[in-house]
């Protein structure tokens, strides 16, 4: 299985991405260049952290527009695995592959720490290896990923089970602790914390490593060292 690294304008989480795929999990990952046009040879695509566009306007509207872009929501289309962290998931809210939006934190502050964040959806393609309500610590630096949608969008991600990861703690105002959502086909998944900082103990934590696992579990196979 090989994966696209989406790398915009002011990405600066796609080496630690490039990493926790190719170099932890065992899996084939490239640098894709925002202007770049086409993704064929890749089978999925995983949008990093950083500042796209100097997060300009709003998080990730201007990285939305990106050639690149046209691709990803091709993917997405086809119901291959596309994942979006912190700006990532910003760019994927913006694209309208994933529903709501994410606004400033409610205390105005950055937010950088390791976080307890509940499973609470593991039946997806991206969360399989871990357990029902599992609590996993996962890494967040973001200065806006309050997420928010209105009353029917919420009631539909519930009724849909499309919600699959919530804080342990309200580090930021979201909706209903909501840091993780899929979309429909379950084949997109976005959240503001970062699996691929919590890869080996000696980072604090290797919960990350099994939402990597479930995807190449589910969507390809691969050996992971």
């Amino acid at each position: 299985m090989k994966f696209a690294v989406i790398v915009f304008p002011g990405s600066n989480c796609d080496m630690d991405m490039l990493w926790a795929v190719k170099d932890i999990m065992g899996a084939e990952a490239e640098y894709v260049r925002h202007d770049a046009t086409s993704l064929e040879g890749f089978d999925g695509v995983l949008l990093p952290g950083g500042f796209s566009y100097g997060d300009y306007l709003r998080c990730g509207a201007i990285a939305r527009f990106s050639k690149i872009m046209s691709e990803v929501i091709r993917f997405a289309d086809e119901g291959k695995p596309v994942f979006g962290t912190c700006n990532g998931f910003q760019v994927l809210t913006e694209a309208g592959l994933l529903p709501g939006a994410l606004k400033r934190n409610d205390s105005l502050h950055f937010v950088c720490k390791t976080v307890p964040l509940k499973v609470v959806n593991n039946q997806t393609k991206f969360t399989s290896d871990y357990d029902e309500n599992e609590v996993i610590q996962i890494p967040v630096a973001h200065g806006e990923g309050n997420y928010y949608c209105d009353e029917a969008t919420l009631q539909e991600l519930k009724d849909n089970q499309q919600i699959v990861f919530t804080y342990g703690e309200n580090i930021n105002g979201s909706l209903e602790q909501i840091a993780g959502i899929t979309n429909k086909a379950g084949n997109v998944l976005g959240m503001m914390p970062h699996p691929e900082r919590a890869m080996e103990e000696l980072l604090g934590s290797a919960d990350g490593k099994r939402f990597f696992s479930s995807i190449l579990k589910n969507f390809g196979k691969v050996t992971a060292n």
